[in-house]
């Protein structure tokens, strides 16, 4: 076996991660999913050039989170979470459209999708993971996500830069317990794929 295919067999399959590096690797998964999200609102708030490529950018951090469950879910399950994550992306970006244009009834559809959306997600994760994700705390999680996100959104629309700023610390705040939360239920569920 060449020395670059031993290296691709072993990026596809990786090695019992440590803990902490695990719980780092999905703090910097949705850490990027709040930052590419937040570029997405700038850009789209002030018609930026750049905001079709971010929207981009941040499609493809929904298959990178989609990615991380793989090997403990399997490939099914991992591209399950990177469409629920996509559509989550898909509806904000008509929810911030509608908003733009003053369309209401978009606006309010987009809403109700957006909720529907947070409630499928909290329940394929509670299903995944019962035990460690009740599905109750799942949708809490999902629904406060939203709720600061939205906040963000809004006050990006209305020029009101200091709360934007103000509302984005709420939202990084918010993911990185999320993110941890994710990671020590992984954890706790699949103890013989870590490292001791």
């Amino acid at each position: 076996m060449s020395p670059a295919r031993s290296t691709a067999t072993a990026a596809a399959k990786p090695s019992h991660p440590k803990p902490d590096d695990f719980r780092s690797t999905m703090r910097k998964l949705w850490e990027d999913h709040i930052t590419w999200t937040r570029l997405y609102i700038v850009s789209a708030a002030a018609h930026l050039p750049e905001k079709d490529a971010t929207a981009q950018r941040l499609l493809q951090n929904q298959t990178d989170l989609g990615n991380a469950i793989k090997p403990y879910y399997g490939d099914g399950a991992g591209s399950k979470l990177t469409a629920l994550l996509k559509d989550h992306i898909m509806i904000a970006t008509e929810l911030i459209d509608a908003a733009q244009k003053g369309d209401n009834p978009k606006k309010d559809d987009a809403v109700k999708r957006w909720n529907q959306n947070a409630d499928e997600i909290a329940g394929f994760l509670s299903g995944a993971n019962p035990r460690n994700w009740p599905l109750a705390d799942m949708k809490k999680m999902m629904h406060d996500h939203l709720d600061l996100t939205t906040a963000e959104v809004v006050a990006q629309l209305q020029k009101d830069w200091a709360g934007s700023v103000a509302a984005y610390d709420k939202v990084h705040e918010q993911i990185l317990k999320m993110a941890d939360q994710l990671a020590m239920g992984i954890r706790n569920q699949f103890r013989a794929k870590f490292a001791n």
